[in-house]
């Protein structure tokens, strides 16, 4: 799973920069009324010990992979400790705090260092701009325990 994430990682760094540069001209998205994303679990107020699983929930959308074009899909990304969350209007970076799951992932095994921390999905269309309406999940706080 780390070597799909590796991998991830690096297509999205060689196309996000070129997506970002056309982000004035490309249109949004639709989202269908009543699109949901969620996080399954851990749930909001939990405690976990690293590394844990983060599993995504999503009602009213599919999934497809990033730079595949359907209707009515998008994939997930977690945001952690992000506030404000990025702006809607453009293609989503990828950092060490918003993790793109580009090729279709519905959950991660994820790695903190102990402390308190929140996490937050936001669904993405093939090219990691947020849907119009924009998808996203509430925002939970998890501890993470030594």
């Amino acid at each position: 799973m780390k070597t799909i994430t590796l991998i991830t990682s690096i297509v999205l760094s060689v196309w996000i920069p070129i997506i970002g540069a056309q982000e004035a001209t490309l249109p949004r998205t639709s989202a269908p009324d009543g699109a949901l994303a969620y996080i399954q679990s851990p749930n909001d107020g939990d405690e976990v010990s690293s590394p844990f699983t983060v599993r995504f929930g999503l009602r009213g959308l599919g999934i497809a992979p990033a730079l595949t074009q359907f209707p009515n899909t998008g994939h997930h990304h977690l945001l952690v400790d992000t506030d404000p969350l990025p702006p809607e209007n453009q293609s989503l970076p990828a950092t060490d705090k918003i993790i793109h799951y580009g090729l279709g992932q519905t959950e991660t095994e994820l790695e903190l260092p102990p402390g308190v921390h929140t996490l937050q999905m936001v669904v993405g269309d093939h090219l990691h701009i947020p849907h119009l309406p924009p998808v996203i999940s509430q925002r939970i706080t998890i501890t993470v325990i030594e």
